[in-house]
């Protein structure tokens, strides 16, 4: 079996396999590297690796020259799933060998960003790891919906993750100016928005900012909005599969199926995802409210320091902040908290909403005897 690399790093009783120039072409910085002193002995023969595919129980994993398929040792897998997560598409693995060519993945190297949605039961989905910036892909057709990128955002903020707004179709969209001064007004001031053509080159000059050597993207954004696209033009190649979108409601069709960490000719990653609709983000209260700044900022002038801003008096956020940002802030509020319940919380919620319905439902029938 070949070796991953030609350079063996010792840190404290660890033997890995890997070469720091190489794999720094696929993201590898010296903080995630110097994680590997604080890891248990190795098997011999173990390479650092990167995941560059999940596809269930299979993995892609490269070591800076070529990739191979791995599985995750059921310890692994069972450990991560005590913590609450799982491997993901751009996790650092410890990856060693065993008989009849096969790979078998024994240790992560904890991710300094990672990426994951609630489930509706509350479960954590992670999505990618070490991320250095999330390009939020939405269409300026029918795609277009300033509630979901706002999605977007609260989803990557929560995990430390740079957000950066690329509209694009902006040959052919809709009202292309108006929704770029629509999105400036009602987006945090930080947040980088660009209207692009995915089909373009001058895309690439467009975000050169975020194109650096050994830096990561992840493209987030619904099928059809262009990511597979604009995955090609950044890496200069056609390795993702595009698709047009329906006539009529201008929904894309599943096109990428799995999340993949592609290699750009420049040295950047890019990880292209299948579409995400609608999610629940994987946030607390304190970083929605980064989202929501403009909110954040009004609500200190309230009269009621707990105003919730629906019906109090002397409100200052009502009739300022526009009624769609603001339901759309109080649903992704109750969805935070919900995520938060623990499982016996859950329930007890729900019991106590059978209860009140159960009783509304009793006054509405006693109701109609009269």
């Amino acid at each position: 079996m070949r070796g991953c690399t030609q350079q063996d790093l010792e840190y404290n009783d660890i033997m890995i396999e890997f070469d720091f120039e190489t794999l720094r072409q696929i993201g590898l910085t010296p903080q995630l590297a110097s994680q590997l002193a604080f890891l248990p002995p190795a098997a011999p023969g173990s390479c650092l690796m990167r995941i560059t595919e999940v596809q269930r129980d299979l993995l892609q994993v490269h070591d800076g020259v070529a990739e191979h398929t791995a599985r995750a040792l059921p310890a692994l897998v069972n450990l991560l799933q005590e913590q609450g997560t799982g491997l993901a598409v751009g996790d650092w693995v410890v990856v060693a060998p065993h008989a009849h060519g096969e790979w078998w993945i024994a240790q992560q190297l904890p991710p300094f960003t990672h990426l994951a949605r609630r489930a509706n039961d509350g479960r954590r989905q992670p999505l990618a790891s070490n991320i250095d910036t999330a390009l939020l892909v939405m269409g300026l057709d029918h795609d277009y919906n300033l509630r979901r990128m706002e999605r977007y955002l609260a989803l990557v903020q929560a995990s430390g993750v740079m957000g950066v707004v690329v509209l694009t179709k902006a040959d052919i969209g809709d009202a292309v100016e108006a929704r770029m001064a629509e999105v400036h007004q009602r987006l945090p001031r930080n947040i980088p928005a660009y209207a692009v053509n995915a089909l373009s080159p001058d895309t690439v000059a467009d975000l050169a900012p975020w194109l650096a050597p050994g830096q990561t993207l992840v493209l987030l954004g619904s099928s059809g909005a262009g990511k597979s696209t604009l995955t090609n033009t950044l890496s200069g190649s056609a390795s993702q599969l595009t698709g047009d979108v329906r006539r009529g409601d201008g929904r894309g069709r599943h096109t990428t199926t799995a999340r993949s960490l592609h290699l750009c000719p420049s040295g950047v990653c890019i990880i292209d995802t299948p579409g995400l609709r609608t999610w629940r983000p994987d946030a607390d209260e304190e970083s929605l409210a980064a989202t929501f700044e403009d909110i954040e900022a009004l609500a200190v002038h309230c009269h009621f320091r707990d105003c919730q801003h629906e019906d109090e008096p002397g409100c200052a956020v009502r009739g300022v902040v526009p009624e769609d940002r603001l339901l759309n802030y109080h649903k992704l509020l109750r969805e935070v908290r919900r995520s938060q319940q623990t499982p016996l919380e859950r329930k007890a919620m729900q019991a106590k909403w059978k209860v009140i319905g159960k009783a509304g439902k009793a006054r509405s029938n006693e109701k109609r005897r009269f």
